[in-house]
């Protein structure tokens, strides 16, 4: 078996969410693809627009007209992805997809590496870098996806869920 790797479909622009379901809904009815295509993407940000002197925050996709996905790459994932409805293609020289590097994938928040911790939900961590740095807080959720740990601290008097990178803290 290949190892998976994160790839780029060019898509239609707006079809992008309609490429996603359609993909997903293949993998469905094919259990043994559900093996090779693991995940299905469509970048999203969160920007703040203000319109009519409000502001107001808005997802939008960070590349419209792409899709990522992570799957073992062999001919039946490619001709599955390719003739999907709404795909031109994959992203790479002629016919020939290029999975994505790990500097490429860093940004869209996407990591590979496996980051081993010491602290677990409910733990109190001290935040040793960055704009919290000697906060104290308690780990309420962590996301191993994206190595992000999500702690409250004190804001103007309230409690807030503040998420800060594994790379970040450290146990007390």
């Amino acid at each position: 078996m290949a190892e998976a790797k994160w790839y780029v479909v060019h898509t239609y622009s707006g079809y992008e969410n309609k490429v996603k379901a359609n993909i997903e809904k293949t993998i469905e009815n094919n259990k043994h693809l559900a093996e090779q295509i693991l995940e299905v993407r469509v970048p999203m940000e969160d920007v703040v627009e203000i319109k009519n002197g409000a502001k107001k925050t808005v997802s939008r996709k960070m590349f419209p007209g792409y899709v990522l996905l992570n799957m073992e790459m062999n001919d039946d994932t490619w001709y599955v992805v390719r003739n999907t409805r709404g795909v031109t293609g994959f992203v790479g020289p002629g016919s020939k997809p290029v999975p994505l590097t790990e500097a490429e994938m860093k940004p869209l928040g996407i990591k590979t590496d496996n980051v081993s911790i010491d602290f677990a939900e409910g733990d109190s961590i001290a935040v040793v870098a960055g704009v919290w740095k000697d906060t104290v807080g308690v780990v309420q959720k962590l996301d191993y996806g994206k190595q992000t740990a999500t702690i409250n601290v004190e804001l103007f008097g309230r409690e807030t869920p503040v998420e800060i990178s594994f790379a970040e803290v450290r146990k007390l």
